[in-house]
């Protein structure tokens, strides 16, 4: 261990160098300024024995300015002073020094005293890093039962991906159209203090389990290459309401596990409650007129009317074996059109601010080439 004396007078030096050397790394300084500037650069001292007699800055002064510094806040400070009343040990311990020896020093005294503070401190650094290490371990497994999470919904969204052959990159485009529209939206003076940059993460990463009930939709009518009857239109409309009951369905059991009552469990069900609304009603219009609920404005929830226009641009804007990709500029005119209509009227302003974004979006997940196809249709099903 390194101990910092500090005494400006040479023989009072002399002597605890003396004293110390034989167990001990030794440093001196001899004014309050020189040991602030060895204590504060470099490697920090173990320990600093100070004397608070001293001119220009007494001791005292000096330990305020260390606990003032970040590298000094923990190095542990032994007075050593011919001030030799209670009142002066009082003060001294009041602003941080954790002993008080009176001089003249007996040797086997303050060889104790500083054996003493070393092993204190070296059981609290000890105690700080075990503290360190475990935040890390703990940081860590939560990182890796996030990405498990993560990547389970990711597959069970893929899964009901999978019956329908003609999405190809869907749930990564609607998934990065979702977060930059909601990082848009929050600029916005209605949204500022309520849609957080977290709460913007988290709608995206449930965005990808909008679709996760086509898995219950018959493969007749969700494969049909073409239009749908207003009878198999009516089934596929089921589809919000079945992965809305179903998300639901494993919110409850969640809630009733006594093992989520631990500090994840909240957090994991108002995640689930965010992909449960876009499932259900990202097929709702802000006029009323979409399904399955019949809801309107607001009553549909935020994350929802922010996959309700991803979802719709994405099918607007890829090839399909029964449509084309529609030109970029038919895709905005019907936006616009479908502002406080079929979109919330923010969402389609901040669809405007980041247009590029989408635009980027699309191109970097852009799916394979499909045949040409043989009919003609505006919209994919479900949005028809």
């Amino acid at each position: 261990p390194t101990i910092l004396v500090v005494d400006d007078i040479p023989e009072n030096l002399a002597l605890m160098g003396e004293l110390l050397r034989p167990h001990y790394q030794v440093r001196v300084a001899n004014s309050g300024a020189r040991a602030l500037r060895v204590a504060t650069t470099g490697l920090a001292p173990d320990l600093i024995l100070l004397d608070v007699m001293m001119p220009d800055m007494d001791g005292y002064e000096v330990l305020r300015q260390l606990r003032a510094h970040p590298q000094g806040r923990t190095v542990p400070v032994i007075f050593v002073t011919a001030m030799d009343t209670d009142r002066d040990e009082t003060v001294g311990l009041e602003i941080g020094a954790v002993d008080y020896i009176t001089k003249p020093v007996r040797p086997p005294v303050l060889l104790a005293r500083v054996r003493t503070q070393l092993e204190l401190k070296q059981a609290r650094d000890q105690l700080r890093d075990h503290n360190r290490y475990l935040e890390l371990e703990v940081s860590r497994r939560m990182r890796e039962n996030e990405q498990i999470k993560e990547a389970s919904l990711h597959a069970m969204a893929v899964l009901a991906e999978t019956r329908d052959h003609e999405t190809g990159n869907h749930l990564q485009r609607t998934q990065a159209y979702v977060e930059a529209l909601a990082l848009q939206l929050r600029r916005h003076p209605e949204h500022a203090q309520t849609l957080s940059e977290s709460d913007c993460r988290q709608i995206a990463r449930a965005a990808p389990l909008h679709d996760i009930s086509k898995i219950g939709i018959p493969d007749a009518i969700l494969q049909k290459p073409g239009r749908l009857t207003p009878q198999e239109f009516e089934v596929m409309k089921c589809h919000a309401a079945i992965g809305g009951e179903a998300i639901a369905t494993a919110m409850a059991r969640a809630a009733a596990d006594p093992s989520l009552a631990a500090p994840q469990g909240p957090s994991a069900l108002s995640f689930l409650e965010i992909a449960r609304q876009i499932a259900s009603c990202h097929h709702e219009k802000w006029d009323g007129s979409g399904y399955p609920a019949g809801l309107s404005g607001r009553q549909i929830p935020l994350p929802a009317r922010l996959m309700a226009l991803a979802d719709v641009y994405d099918a607007l804007r890829c090839r399909r074996v029964y449509k084309d990709p529609m030109p970029l500029e038919q895709v905005e005119a019907m936006i616009e059109e479908g502002r406080g209509r079929h979109f919330d009227p923010l969402v389609v302003d901040a669809y405007r601010e980041v247009r590029q974004t989408f635009l980027e979006i699309s191109q970097r997940y852009e799916d394979e080439p499909l045949q040409a196809p043989d009919h003609q249709r505006i919209l994919t099903r479900g949005h028809a």
